[in-house]
């Protein structure tokens, strides 16, 4: 695998999905397995990423991100870094999932202030992402179905439905995903409150292919605050990068550090 193929951000890490299958994959036949599918996707170990975040409306302003994570079906940990700008660099923002879907994290703003995130609808870094997009995995949750078909910009998508069950931790009611099936990338993700109000839209503005693989690269986000976007553009990653448990705590917090493999 190249080690520094294009990706959207995890988010996206993070947000939706990581690097797609290729296109020649059976696709699935029912909902569970199109969100198991999805889900594994996702949780594809250990990776660096470099991202660009561009906020637009409100407080206008351009981030350079590095993102460290481990996300596997045991657990889930984030760690977002500031780099750029300057006046911002070194602060971070650690979040944790267990197994059982219980989420915690904490922020850290040099030299010295640390908290604890006892909301996790706050926005990250004030983009239109909160902490619970960047930890979620919907695709894992019990309910799943699909609700008809849409085009997406002339591509014709499955759209994948996914509700949270009564032991799942969420803040959204439900959530679909505009499915591409031949290149298993989903274009578009809508989340809804528990009252059925359209809460985020993420869309998939820009989709590269790299040894066989299809991958999101540029997202586009809108929430719940008018006249807001925020556009992330995922320069490159690195996976299967060896994190130790240090670097992904507290103490990591304080340190802007490349990892050993990741580095140019």
């Amino acid at each position: 695998m190249n080690p520094t193929r294009l990706i959207f951000a995890s988010l996206v890490a993070m947000v939706m999905a990581v690097p797609a299958l290729a296109a020649e994959n059976a696709a699935p036949v029912s909902a569970s397995q199109l969100a198991s599918q999805l889900s594994a996707l996702r949780q594809d170990g250990s990776s660096y990423v470099r991202l660009r975040m561009e906020i637009k409306g409100g407080k206008a302003e351009t981030l350079q991100l590095q993102i460290k994570q481990r996300l596997t079906r045991g657990s889930s940990e984030v760690m977002y870094q500031v780099l750029f700008p300057k006046e911002r660099k070194g602060e971070s923002v650690l979040l944790k999932r267990s197994a059982k879907g219980g989420a915690s994290g904490a922020s850290f703003t040099p030299p010295n202030s640390m908290r604890q995130i006892s909301d996790l609808k706050e926005p990250l870094f004030g983009s239109d992402l909160s902490y619970e997009d960047v930890i979620d995995n919907f695709y894992g949750w019990p309910q799943q179905a699909i609700v008809g078909t849409e085009e997406v910009e002339g591509v014709n998508c499955q759209v994948l439905e996914s509700k949270p069950g009564k032991g799942d931790r969420s803040s959204y009611g439900s959530v679909k995903s505009w499915v591409d099936m031949r290149r298993m990338v989903p274009l578009r993700v809508e989340k809804y409150s528990e009252s059925g109000k359209l809460v985020h839209r993420i869309d998939t503005t820009r989709v590269v292919s790299d040894a066989g693989h299809s991958i999101p690269a540029n997202l586009s986000v809108r929430g719940p605050h008018e006249n807001s976007t925020t556009l992330l553009d995922g320069s490159r990653i690195r996976h299967d990068v060896n994190f130790t448990d240090a670097d992904l705590s507290a103490e990591g917090m304080k340190t802007i550090a490349i990892p050993h493999g990741a580095a140019e």
